[in-house]
């Protein structure tokens, strides 16, 4: 429940930015994803994670990484309901 109250806030907070979003920009944003070494990193993170096997240091790291995807997926909808919203996806 947390973490839906987060991205509640999350998306008021950015509500702004996405209005600043064009169809170019909207699409651009769709695209972004983390480079494959990034990603190998939080995966590893994740499945240690669920293990309970992380460090406290690592659980910092990766909480951090899972706030910059919380971030990330509220401006993707943003940006898809842009692109929805003008049908020129």
């Amino acid at each position: 429940m947390k973490s839906a109250k987060n991205a509640a806030v999350l998306d008021r907070l950015i509500d702004p930015l996405g209005e600043c979003l064009t169809p170019e920009s909207a699409r651009r944003v769709l695209a972004l994803k983390a480079d494959s070494t990034l990603q190998a990193r939080v995966n590893d993170l994740a499945n240690r994670h669920n293990q309970g096997l992380l460090t406290p240091e690592e659980e910092a790291e990766y909480g951090s990484y899972v706030s910059c995807s919380t971030f990330v997926a509220v401006l993707k909808s943003k940006a898809r309901q842009l692109l929805a919203g003008s049908n020129v996806e």
